[in-house]
């Protein structure tokens, strides 16, 4: 008998529905109870060691009562349906807490799991003595069956996780639902506990196999509820993710929380109880019940958790700074193909390129501004980072070489010798089709190839591979210049300036700013120029903004500059004016 109700009681808690919030879906069927009875009062009652505890209640404000003398336990120990007429009138239940509560009638049907554990029962209970038909028992009774099918339901699809016998991502979404209704406004924290850094999984799951990470997983899961106690439910999120809410304490408190947390993880490694380092690391997120959705609180903890290993540290609390500018960064990158079919977002400038012996405008880089409607003028500083090594890489440089080449065949059919520079990425000369899609657009223009010029960064050079390679190639051959752009600041060697197949050589802005104020400097540029010479190289200065660096700069013998001593980049009419006021 004693190891039947250590059964029972072990099944009881493996279900976790003990001390968790009132929910919605029990309590549909407490209210359909109490109003078939039409009774005043109705729970379903579970049987813990020592107590009546409610999973979901009608017309009774406490939550449990003691076990001891308790209706609902004789349910849980019959397996049976048990009906009390008038409770006074009993022997067993006259001096009963019910009793003395002012209770006279009690109904209750038993909460039997499949394995055969009855964990409680479904109550009605009355202040007057009464009778209950055939037909009430067996409404009771199926009552009953549903509580249970919800039960089942809950626990076995969809709410709890099948690798650590947690609740899972469901349920906290359900859980989170039903604590705004039993407190609402209440300040709660969301603790993510990250285990394993995301990038590490896959390498984890190629070299360990994936055996290995539900063994981690497990491990993990344990230690992690071993740490946080019984107070708190842990969920498992998977890819070695946890969450679990705490009250909201000081971010000094809820700091020392996670850290500790992260102890007992690290613990493990010590341990040998897993065989890789685990470098855990937990973000912290407070918020108010009810006032945010569970997948803005799962959000916000991961951010959280993301931004403090991206800082080195162990644990972090939600910055709302840090996340707008992530927002920022996610609106632009969601807004990039919309502005793309527009007319009134990106747009051109040109910068003129100016020839150091003649001071003649013999071209203009084509330059990329974006007119967002919400943030307003944004920076290609901002924006192209995030967008060149995306698949939207492909449509941007499309669009820019699209207007570019346009612009360029309308001031040739004006008589004006421009050649234009354009910006593209490494992921641009991935494309096997990228030389073709350009030559194209020269084509459906009637512009010459040694019209434009392409701009490619040293860093988008290496390591690209034969592909890259097949691209500039076919480009030159076609007639079109190449240009290796902010020289100096990646990977230059003579060696490697040896085998790229391009014309021109742009010293990057770093080094020419300053120029003719001291003799290092000089000197790195002097070398620099020297040497793209003597490979065959034309030289072109980025960044020119002062009288005694253009001096220098002629000094040494480079070609052609840019910069705002010059002109700013300016918009196609306005760099027209310019042009005028040149001739």
């Amino acid at each position: 008998m004693k190891n039947a109700e250590q059964a029972r009681l072990y099944a009881l808690e493996q279900l976790n529905l003990l001390d968790t919030p009132p929910s919605e879906s029990f309590d549909r069927l407490t209210r359909m109870a109490s109003q078939l009875f039409d009774l005043p009062i109705a729970a379903v009652s579970l049987t813990d060691a020592d107590r009546q505890w409610f999973k979901s209640r009608v017309g009774v404000d406490h939550r449990e009562i003691p076990r001891e003398k308790a209706p609902c336990a004789d349910v849980s120990a019959s397996a049976e349906v048990v009906v009390i007429p008038d409770l006074l009138a009993s022997s067993c239940y006259r001096d009963s807490h019910l009793a003395r509560t002012g209770i006279r009638f009690y109904a209750g049907a038993p909460l039997t799991t499949r394995e055969g554990h009855t964990l409680g029962a479904m109550c009605v209970l009355g202040q007057a003595p009464r009778e209950v038909t055939e037909q009430e028992r067996a409404a009771l009774v199926d009552l009953a069956a549903m509580v249970m099918a919800q039960i089942e339901l809950q626990h076995a699809f969809g709410r709890v996780d099948p690798l650590t016998g947690m609740a899972n991502r469901g349920q906290f979404d359900e859980d989170l639902q039903d604590l705004a209704l039993d407190a609402p406004d209440e300040r709660r924290a969301a603790l993510f506990t990250e285990v394993v850094e995301a990038s590490q999984l896959s390498a984890l799951h190629r070299t360990m196999g994936p055996a290995f990470l539900d063994e981690l997983t497990r491990v993990s899961a344990q230690c992690l509820q071993q740490a946080i106690g019984h107070d708190s439910q842990l969920y498992y999120l998977g890819s070695c993710q946890f969450v679990h809410l705490m009250a909201a304490d000081s971010d000094a408190g809820l700091i020392d929380h996670a850290l500790s947390l992260r102890e007992h993880l690290m613990a493990l490694e010590s341990a040998r109880q897993v065989p890789v380092l685990v470098r855990p690391v937990v973000g912290i997120a407070s918020f108010r019940l009810g006032e945010t959705t569970a997948s803005d609180i799962l959000r916000s903890a991961h951010a959280a958790s993301l931004d403090a290993r991206q800082m080195g540290k162990d644990a972090g609390v939600f910055s709302t700074e840090l996340d707008e500018r992530f927002q920022r960064r996610s609106m632009l990158l969601s807004d990039v193909d919309r502005a793309l079919e527009r007319d009134d977002e990106f747009y051109l400038v040109f910068q003129p390129r100016v020839c150091v012996a003649t001071g003649a405008c013999q071209g203009a880089e084509a330059l990329l501004r974006w007119r967002h409607p919400v943030l307003g003028e944004v920076s290609p500083a901002e924006f192209i980072p995030l967008i060149e090594n995306t698949p939207m890489a492909r449509s941007l440089t499309a669009w820019v070489v699209r207007r570019a080449v346009r612009q360029a065949a309308h001031w040739h059919e004006q008589g004006k010798q421009l050649r234009i520079s354009i910006n593209v990425s490494a992921t641009n000369l991935e494309e096997t089709d990228f030389a073709e899609r350009v030559l194209a657009e020269l084509h459906q223009a009637r512009l010459p190839a040694d019209a434009i010029e392409l701009e490619v960064t040293e860093s988008a050079l290496i390591g690209k591979g034969q592909a890259a390679a097949s691209q500039l190639h076919a480009l030159i051959a076609a007639g079109i210049r190449i240009a290796i752009d902010d020289f100096g600041t990646g990977y230059s060697s003579l060696s490697y300036l040896h085998e790229i197949p391009a014309n021109i050589v742009k010293i990057d802005r770093c080094f020419i700013t300053h120029l003719g104020e001291d003799a290092r400097t000089r000197t790195l540029v002097s070398s620099m120029i020297g040497m793209a010479h003597a490979l065959g190289y034309r030289v072109v200065a980025e960044g020119v903004e002062s009288e005694t660096a253009l001096a220098c700069l002629d000094t040494l013998g480079c070609n052609e500059v840019q910069g705002f001593l010059l002109a700013k980049p300016l918009l196609p009419s306005a760099f027209e004016a310019w042009l005028a006021g040149q001739a």
